[in-house]
């Protein structure tokens, strides 16, 4: 299998912007925010998949992802990488936090760093991690996206909380 190039506009998020979406053999390797289309597109069956998951995250209807990735990075980039994937849909968790779950007290700004280099915005979700006291740091997207993409979460866990709870008192 060669390289695949292709891009996804959410619908219903357009302001969020055009994500480039990259495959090799068969292996996601990319997924990043974009301005405009640099090269014309050339999808797989792997990028499609992530367009299809892509397309079911924004529709509230997808919560993790399913796909095979192949990031490059350290193998302490990777680490990081693989704790964000365990941050669940709609919550978040500080950089200490992460550096805890890693076994690195005091490792918040090499979480951080790690953080800042993911290459798979939104699949693996680096925009739940915030600062200790709350606060949206820096996001390679831009803090707005970061606040827009966990308030969508949000939403869809508030929604299905509140129909949860108003069928319990029904019964």
């Amino acid at each position: 299998m060669a390289a695949a190039l292709d891009y996804f506009l959410p619908a219903g998020a357009e302001r969020l912007g055009l994500l480039r979406i990259r495959a090799n053999d068969g292996r996601v390797t990319s997924v990043d925010f974009v301005v405009r289309e640099e090269s014309s597109a050339c999808p797989d069956e792997t990028t499609l998949l992530v367009c299809r998951q892509l397309a079911e995250y924004f529709d509230g209807r997808r919560r993790a992802f399913e796909l095979p990735l192949s990031p490059r990075g350290t193998d302490f980039q990777r680490r990081v990488w693989s704790a964000l994937v365990a941050i669940p849909y709609g919550e978040t968790c500080s950089y200490g936090e992460v550096a805890r779950r890693l076994g690195l007290a005091g490792g918040q700004r090499a979480v951080g760093a790690a953080n800042a280099r993911n290459p798979l915005a939104i699949v693996v979700p680096c925009h739940r991690v915030i600062g200790r006291d709350g606060t949206l740091t820096g996001y390679a997207g831009g803090v707005e996206r970061k606040r827009w993409l966990l308030a969508h979460e949000a939403a869809s866990v508030s929604f299905q909380l509140s129909q949860t709870a108003s069928r319990a008192a029904v019964q």
